[in-house]
C-alpha cells in the first residue's frame, strides 16, 4: 500500500517525523533529493537501498530513504563507497549500540580531515607555484614589449 504526496515540491517526512509507514517511488526520491533514478539504483546495485517490488515498480521505505539520504551526505562529504555502506551498515547491525558507533564515526571523519587538510595544503602549494610562474611569465611579456 503507497501512501502517495498531494504536494510534489514539499521535501517528504521522514516517517518517524509522521508516525504513519509512508512509501516512495523512485521518481518520488530523485526529485526530493535532486538525483537520477539511475543514481538510486546505483546505489541499490551496492545494497545501500533494497526497494520492494510491486510488478515492475521499486517501493522505498522509510529506511530506504534514510539510507540514501545518509549516502548522499556522505558522497558530498567525500567518502568513499566503502566507507559509506560501512557506516551505514553499522547502523543497522547494532541500533542500541549508538556509543560504539558514534566512536567509530568519529575516527572516520577525523581521518578523513586529516586527508583534506592535506590536500588543502597541497592545493596551497600548487596555486603558489602557478601564481609565481604567471608572474613570471607576464614579467617577461612585458620585457618583450608585449
Amino acid at each position: 500500500m503507497s501512501q502517495s504526496r498531494s504536494d510534489k515540491s514539499t521535501p517528504a517526512p521522514d516517517a518517524s517525523e509522521t508516525g504513519k509507514n509512508l512509501t516512495w517511488t523512485i521518481s518520488d526520491l530523485a526529485k526530493e533529493f535532486g538525483i537520477t533514478p539511475r543514481t538510486i539504483r546505483f546505489y541499490e546495485d551496492q545494497g545501500i537501498v533494497s526497494p520492494e517490488r510491486e510488478g515492475r515498480n521499486r517501493i522505498y521505505h522509510a529506511r530506504d530513504r534514510t539510507r540514501l539520504k545518509l549516502a548522499l551526505r556522505g558522497k558530498r562529504m567525500g567518502f568513499q563507497l566503502s566507507e559509506i555502506l560501512d557506516l551505514i551498515n553499522m547502523y543497522d547491525a547494532s541500533p542500541d549500540n549508538t556509543g560504539a558507533q558514534l566512536q567509530h564515526y568519529v575516527s572516520v571523519l577525523e581521518k578523513h580531515r586529516v586527508t583534506l587538510e592535506q590536500q588543502r595544503r597541497d592545493l596551497e602549494l600548487t596555486l603558489s607555484e602557478i601564481n609565481q610562474q604567471l608572474n613570471h611569465c607576464q614579467e617577461l611579456l612585458k620585457q618583450q614589449g608585449r
